[in-house]
């Protein structure tokens, strides 16, 4: 296939498999200026699959940059207008398809910009959004898939070798190979990989684990699950239709019990925090808290990052992920983390997904505190794992059972 067959493709692919579009939905994208070529391609195919309406919203680095900068009060970067809650909301109470594309024009935009500002940009964002997220991405409330469209400056942090043109070619074909969007038939190859990962899930759930044991070069972390953790992979139930909530998807996640992580853990990848970069970042836990970090770069915004609120500093998330991940082995470090996540086994500070507990859409607060469901209004995934870690669980029943070894997965 020539490349615009497979642009093409690859949006037929967001819009009828990813949020998988029904008739008469209410569908809402989301990309930056960049993207808009692409996104026209996105509308087309959503109108096309019987949409009702489809929103379109564009963003702009640039933008919240500039709001950073000129804002004369500090405590206005925390307004949220009213009609953006209103419009979250609709969402969740329609029943939307919402597709999200990722990849900035100006990836260092906000890099120099004070963390705590742009912090406080985002959690307030979080906190009005408060009912779409619990509910309608906890819940599966509404269809949501986020995927990435190509950039040059984003391509050339891929592909430092090559100039920005060749970059950014390079990164189109990255993502069309990563996302199977390059074979014509690749909506059966993803069905196909879904099947992969939910047997993946289900073995782990029949395993009743207990502990998850990191260990490699400078880790050697313990992650505790409650008796009600399941683990989740790949499709999800929307309220109209499955879904892909990520493409790419190659992980097997959970929620840990926020209150018994113990040790240390070196994080395997860059994370980008409140537009920065956060490089060689290492962990340490004791009682399910974040007691001790450093970094070699960015320490500064992740300190703004983990007083955010109280969960910021516990678990939210645990996910396992093999080298047999397209992502890992085609070698290159993304610096997006839907792309990294899915390249290496992850934990993640802040909220945690209901979902992932044994009927944890239905439990009270107080009986999500009670099983160690963590609360926060941050969450950011963090890799830990590589081709030198091991990652060993210790199940209910008192069995020990190698899952990964040597970033390979045993089953």
């Amino acid at each position: 296939m020539d490349f615009k067959q497979k642009l093409e493709t690859y949006a037929n692919l967001l819009i009828d498999y990813g949020v998988n579009v029904q008739q008469g939905q209410i569908v809402n994208i989301t990309g930056e200026l960049i993207h808009r070529d692409f996104i026209a391609l996105l509308y087309k195919a959503a109108y096309r699959r019987g949409a009702k309406h489809v929103n379109v919203d564009f963003v702009d680095p640039l933008l919240t940059r500039t709001r950073i900068q000129e804002t004369t009060d500090e405590e206005y970067l925390s307004y949220v207008p009213k009609y953006v809650t209103e419009k979250f909301n609709e969402f969740v109470d329609e029943g939307a398809a919402i597709l999200r594309i990722i990849g900035s024009e100006y990836p260092e935009a906000l890099s120099d910009q004070d963390p705590k500002k742009n912090n406080t940009i985002s959690s307030s964002y979080w906190k009005a959004l408060k009912y779409y997220f619990n509910e309608g991405v906890g819940k599966s409330k509404v269809q949501w898939t986020v995927a990435a469209a190509a950039t040059p400056k984003w391509a050339k942090k891929i592909f430092p070798e090559l100039d920005e043109e060749q970059a950014y070619w390079a990164l189109w074909e990255q993502i069309f190979k990563i996302c199977r969007a390059d074979q014509p038939d690749c909506q059966k190859l993803w069905e196909k990989h879904n099947t992969v990962l939910k047997e993946r899930a289900a073995y782990l759930n029949h395993l009743k684990i207990k502990e998850l044991h990191f260990t490699g070069p400078d880790t050697d972390l313990r992650v505790f699950l409650n008796d009600k953790a399941l683990f989740a992979a790949g499709g999800s139930s929307g309220p109209r239709a499955e879904f892909e909530p990520n493409i790419p998807t190659e992980e097997c996640f959970t929620t840990p019990d926020r209150n018994l992580t113990t040790g240390k853990v070196k994080v395997t990848r860059p994370i980008l925090v409140n537009g920065k970069l956060i490089k060689g970042l290492r962990l340490e836990f004791k009682e399910g808290k974040l007691i001790h970090f450093d970094a070699d770069e960015g320490k500064e915004n992740f300190t703004k990052y983990i007083e955010t609120d109280e969960g910021a500093r516990y678990l939210g998330e645990v996910a396992l992920v093999g080298t047999d991940s397209p992502i890992f082995q085609s070698g290159r470090v993304f610096e997006e983390i839907l792309f990294d996540e899915n390249a290496a086994c992850h934990i993640a500070l802040g909220f945690a997904y209901s979902f992932c507990l044994d009927g944890g859409t239905k439990m009270t607060p107080e009986e999500l505190a009670a099983v160690g469901c963590n609360v926060s209004n941050v969450h950011v995934d963090m890799m830990i794992s590589n081709e030198y870690v091991d990652v060993d669980a210790i199940t209910y029943s008192g069995k020990q059972v190698k899952l990964i070894q040597k970033g390979k997965w045993e089953n």
